[in-house]
């Protein structure tokens, strides 16, 4: 193996590498080079739908972590769970849920879960033993704030409160409630998409890609960002579609916006990680480049990376082209947001 490749591929390389993979992205023919055909009804109000949407969700999540004893592990929890952010999992969870005739009632349970295990997951991955960061959202990292072990112990807690509240009938509104079949599944959908063939290991085969002297090959670096990254997204995606009802061809429609949107996500911020300063970004910039980590910059260019990123965009809003216009609003611009956000 070369330590280079001997000529960047293209963004369709990209996408038709991944779409040789029956569970992964589309199974359709390249993307083509027009306009998109969905457009978002003029007078819907993004910036108030996400303002409205993560305000619920914040005030949900300050109650569902209480300041309890023992103090200092609620502190922590609270610390990184509340310390902001666009709150834009749980946001998909709610928008796939009304997209497909659900209640918002329905999706906060599930969109807290998406939300806690991700906070779960930057707490772990700024740990020393991983990519030893210093600043998360503006803010000293947990562990810099109350030590590796409460922070190690922090992470841990919120997995376990996530599966708490997904599970319990009770986190659901009493009349009408949502079938029970369709708690389980989410159940089974999440502790998927962030176990040993989700999440994790999109880590431990980033771990392993990370300094290492040959070229990592496309595929692989695709593999990590399609779960590393791309998983939860598409957690929170399907979570909602899954407790709001919607059939099995919805659902898989939705997974497939979610992992095209999963996908753009990481690319993205691979982009920002070397165009960005610090505090911009509110997180250490530059730090995939001093750790030698392959990222799509490093390995096809910016400018391929950013028109790869801009088909990511167009074949995400092509799964939602089926589904109410006016519904579907909100995750139309949420690809774009991802797509177009500066930090």
């Amino acid at each position: 193996m070369t330590s280079s490749l001997p000529s960047p591929p293209s963004p369709s390389f990209l996408l038709s590498a991944a779409r040789r993979k029956p569970s992964l992205i589309a199974a359709s023919a390249a993307v083509p080079q027009t306009k998109d055909r969905m457009r978002p009804p003029p007078e819907f109000d993004f910036k108030g739908y996400m303002l409205t949407k993560a305000a619920t969700v914040n005030r949900a999540l300050d109650l569902a972590v209480p300041l309890a004893d023992p103090r200092r592990i609620h502190e922590a929890m609270r610390y990184s769970l509340l310390a902001g952010g666009k709150r834009v999992r749980p946001i998909l969870c709610v928008a796939s849920c009304e997209l497909v005739g659900g209640s918002e009632a329905f999706a906060i349970p599930p969109a807290l879960a998406v939300e806690m295990i991700h906070t779960m997951s930057l707490i772990h991955d700024d740990l020393p033993c991983m990519d030893d960061d210093d600043l998360r959202r503006g803010k000293p990292t947990c562990h810099r704030a109350f030590g590796e072990a409460i922070a190690v112990l922090a992470g841990d807690a919120l997995l376990s409160l996530a599966f708490r509240i997904l599970s319990n009938p009770n986190s659901y509104p009493s009349s009408p409630s949502p079938p029970s079949s369709r708690i389980v599944r989410s159940i089974s959908e999440l502790a998927f998409c962030v176990g040993s063939e989700g999440l994790v290991a999109g880590q431990v085969v980033d771990i392993e890609s990370t300094g290492v002297s040959e070229s990592v090959p496309i595929d692989r670096l695709e593999y990590i960002h399609l779960h590393k990254t791309a998983a939860l997204l598409e957690a929170s995606v399907v979570l909602g579609a899954i407790i709001g009802g919607g059939s099995d061809s919805q659902v898989e429609k939705l997974r497939r916006y979610a992992r095209c949107i999963g996908l753009l996500f990481q690319v993205v911020d691979d982009i920002l990680d070397v165009t960005k300063s610090s505090q911009e970004l509110g997180k250490t910039a530059g730090k995939d480049l001093a750790s030698d980590k392959t990222t799509y910059p490093k390995l096809i260019g910016l400018e391929k990376s950013r028109e790869f990123a801009e088909e990511l965009n167009h074949e995400a809003k092509q799964q939602l082209e089926e589904f109410d216009s006016e519904k579907a609003a909100p995750l139309v611009h949420l690809a774009n947001y991802i797509a177009y956000r500066q930090k």
